[in-house]
């Protein structure tokens, strides 16, 4: 054969294997961008290039699926919302008190369904897989206290922290959906 020949397989080999590579990374941004949803900004935001951020994203996918999170039994469910209704009427009377309790509250759950404990940052990354929408309010429910302790947060500040809080209680404690919805999408 001609040497144009070898050189034209050569370019039309290279074109196809940089058309799959292309084609796997935008299969792949758009599996983390549904799985991940709004989570999936702020992780390009944090993150110094897209190639750092994916993979971290990638990294929390991997931990989540070796971690063994289950449902919470409907006794659990029912004594924990039981819990809920008493710190939320006590922060009318202690704010502060009543916005620390429901933190507690959040991680207790978190711990039962099987979350690891260890650090706040970790618990925020593992959560963003399942709970992708409320994830940034566990954020800000945490950077509210963290805030008041520093004399930086006002009782309005916990008050929006409380209902920060709940919106992740609230998915932590569905009965019907264990933790499919990401798996699913994955």
């Amino acid at each position: 054969m001609d040497v144009w020949v070898w050189i034209v397989i050569a370019v039309v080999a290279v074109a196809v294997v940089a058309a799959a590579v292309a084609a796997w990374q935008i299969a792949r941004r758009r599996r983390l961008r549904e799985t991940f949803g709004p989570e999936y900004e702020r992780a390009m935001a944090d993150a110094p290039t897209r190639k750092e951020a994916e993979s971290e994203l990638e990294a929390r996918l991997k931990r989540r699926d070796e971690l063994q999170v289950g449902p919470l039994t409907s006794e659990a469910a029912d004594r924990y919302e039981r819990e809920w209704e008493t710190v939320q009427v006590r922060f009318v009377d202690d704010p502060i008190g009543a916005t620390r309790e429901a933190d507690r509250l959040v991680q207790q759950v978190m711990s039962e369904r099987g979350y690891p404990m260890d650090d706040f940052d970790r618990r925020a990354d593992l959560i963003s897989v399942d709970h992708p929408t409320v994830v940034d309010n566990y954020r800000q429910a945490h950077d509210a206290c963290a805030a008041y302790d520093r004399g930086d947060a006002s009782t309005e500040d916990l008050r929006q922290a409380m209902g920060h809080y709940r919106s992740l209680f609230e998915e932590l404690l569905e009965r019907d959906e264990v933790t499919t919805t990401a798996k699913e999408t994955r």
